[in-house]
């Protein structure tokens, strides 16, 4: 039984002892900045003396029920746990606790946490003093391939998902691999939902990688992309997919206080978005069925949820920051993934309804 199927902590005690603890290095360029990725095994113990030349000092902004930081007896800052973190209230929050801490332009951020840290404390360094250097240290597998790489920072409004929000690299990305032995299960499920995105990306052989590997090569990916198309004007939109209507999925979820992750709206989005190419006429009906067996094969539901009304999840689709002028998501196709522009609401209406059978 692979990874993909199990919690990881098996195979870190067995495998990644075999495979050896070796450091793994990726590198983002971009026009204005360089980021580097160290993904291994205990590096996180390195972190004071990893950080950027020339920052005074940093200040950590966490989330409580995380594995703490051993090697680290600086500031830090402790933010709720979950998406209600991702408010402006609590970027006003951290700042003025900055500002108490007198940090400036000489200092940096560290957020070490899940994909909410990284997503909200990123926010924050991007518009602390109109900018302050931030690290990414990512604990959940999702953040890992996502929220901790590609400079992407935002929070939500009660209008829908990351509506305010900066393009604002980090200098450094530590990948600490062990961080996910103390991984909740329902965390680790979650993070599948968002390395499936990355089989309709070229790689569709990545659940059956060693683990480590497929962090790797998810990191890789993504990071070739952002180098490409930083700002998301083109090519780095197809990092969306799933999203469109995942992020609708999630918003609905808020609204009523339910519970669901942001890798499980994910993993339902990708479905459920395979069903809106499909009434497109862009794929067949097993290339549907592929997108679901996949996303059931890592344990996650395929299916819409019946809380999730399909008149709230078109309101909320309506706002996605994809649309220019009109609703837009990306789909897969002959061609592979494409974002689609014009999509007529009655085709995302039936797909929705369908959905909820898959």
């Amino acid at each position: 039984m692979t990874w993909s199927r199990t919690h990881p902590t098996r195979w870190l005690d067995d495998a990644w002892a075999r495979r050896g603890r070796e450091r793994r290095h990726v590198q983002i360029v971009t026009g204005g900045a360089r980021v580097d990725i160290v993904i291994g095994a205990g590096i996180v113990d390195t972190l004071a003396g990893a950080l950027p030349v020339g920052w005074r000092r940093a200040v950590v902004v966490t989330e409580p029920g995380i594995p703490p930081l051993r090697a680290w007896d600086g500031p830090t800052i402790v933010v709720p746990r979950g998406e209600k973190a991702k408010r402006l209230r609590v970027v006003e929050q951290v700042a003025e606790q900055l500002v108490k801490l007198g940090v400036s332009r000489a200092d940096g951020i560290v957020a070490y946490g899940g994909g909410v840290v990284c997503d909200l404390a990123g926010f924050v360094a991007a518009t602390f003093h109109r900018g302050i250097g931030v690290v990414n240290v990512p604990t959940s597998l999702l953040a890992m391939v996502d929220a901790g790489v590609g400079g992407k920072t935002g929070v939500n409004l009660p209008s829908g998902k990351n509506l305010v929000g900066a393009f604002w690299q980090p200098e450094l990305v530590l990948i600490d691999l062990d961080l996910l032995s103390t991984l909740p299960a329902r965390q680790w499920r979650s993070g599948l939902g968002e390395t499936v995105k990355y089989s309709f990306l070229g790689l569709e052989s990545l659940l059956s990688l060693p683990l480590d590997e497929a962090v790797v090569r998810s990191v890789e990916l993504k990071a070739s992309i952002v180098a490409r198309d930083e700002r998301e004007s083109g090519e780095r939109a197809l990092l969306n997919y799933g999203h469109t209507v995942g992020h609708a999925l999630e918003a609905v979820a808020i609204a009523q206080r339910r519970r669901l992750t942001h890798g499980e709206a994910v993993a339902t989005g990708l479905v459920a978005e395979a069903q809106l190419a499909y009434q497109l006429g862009r794929i067949d009906r097993d290339r549907v069925i592929y997108h679901r067996d996949l996303v059931r094969g890592v344990g996650l539901s395929s299916t819409l949820p019946p809380w999730a009304a399909t008149s709230d999840l078109l309101e909320y689709l309506q706002r996605d920051k994809k649309h220019r002028t009109s609703l837009a998501s990306v789909l897969d196709g002959p061609r592979g993934l494409e974002l689609v522009e014009d999509i007529p609401l009655e085709h995302v209406r039936r797909a929705l309804e369908e959905a909820r059978r898959l």
